[in-house]
């Protein structure tokens, strides 16, 4: 009969192999691991909100939202402010990309006004939402930059929007054609020759004899995109109720219009 040899280790081996296991165990689990790379920093977007004109009243929901759709995303870090101060060298250096949701003529100087035009043509995104284009009349310059000025708003109805490239990264979710209930733009200094448009209205949808429609060509875009410099402007008309904000498909617009200004 054969006698098993029973081999004690000293009490300090025992605890080698303790710990040399409980560290092997630790490092499968990520837990305790100081050799970990931490995690990439999100870019970050200033959404500004301050109004100098009308002010809507979904501004602090779609605040509350674009962060909530950033972090969910894991796209971008979003800083929501009135603060126009923030629209200056300085202020613009730890964003990617700048989204304004703003009527009138706000109060920047000329030299924060050429510090925005500047940060986009650097490489850097911008994005109007809404009302943006009801915003600096004054300074053609920005006009020129977001593709055209608001010219009233015929119709706050529910209408078909039909999707003109159903391949951009904003819009590619969204299939030929949509409806949507929302306050409807049209705009004046603004040409198909100088943007891509993406969404526009379905002009057999509304009432093209109501008071107030300018437009004779029946040409009513709702987002478009434009290379400016090296960066990258994206504009949507869309945005004005809160519903249309708590609607995924809007959600998902401005993530991918947001990834494409900051990306390309």
């Amino acid at each position: 009969m054969k006698t098993r040899r029973i081999v004690l280790l000293p009490g300090f081996l025992v605890l080698a192999c303790v710990l040399c296991l409980a560290s092997g165990t630790l490092r499968k689990t990520g837990l305790g691991r100081s050799d970990a790379a931490p995690p990439a920093a999100r870019p970050k977007v200033l959404y500004l909100i301050r109004s100098a004109g009308f002010k809507h009243s979904v501004l602090p929901v779609s605040g509350q939202i674009l962060k909530e759709v950033g972090e969910k995303s894991g796209a971008f870090e979003v800083t929501v402010s009135e603060d126009c101060a923030l629209i200056s060298r300085e202020g613009l250096a730890q964003f990617a990309a700048v989204a304004f949701y703003t009527t009138g003529e706000l109060p920047i100087s000329d030299d924060q006004k050429s510090a925005l035009l500047d940060f986009v043509k650097s490489g850097k995104g911008f994005v109007g939402i809404h009302s943006a284009t009801d915003t600096f009349y004054k300074w053609p310059e920005y006009g020129e930059m977001i593709g055209g000025y608001f010219d009233g708003h015929p119709w706050h109805q529910e209408v078909t929007i039909k999707v003109e490239d159903q391949t951009d990264p904003a819009t590619r979710h969204l299939g030929a054609s949509f409806k949507l209930n929302d306050e409807i733009y049209q705009f004046r200094n603004f040409s198909r020759d100088r943007v891509k448009v993406l969404l526009s209205l379905d002009p057999g949808s509304v009432d093209l004899t109501k008071p107030g429609v300018h437009r004779t060509d029946k040409d009513f875009a709702l987002a478009w995109r434009r290379e400016y410099g090296r960066g990258r402007v994206f504009y949507t008309a869309l945005g004005h109720e809160e519903a249309v904000w708590r609607d995924e498909r809007f959600q998902r617009l401005l993530v991918g219009a947001l990834r494409w200004a900051m990306n390309g």
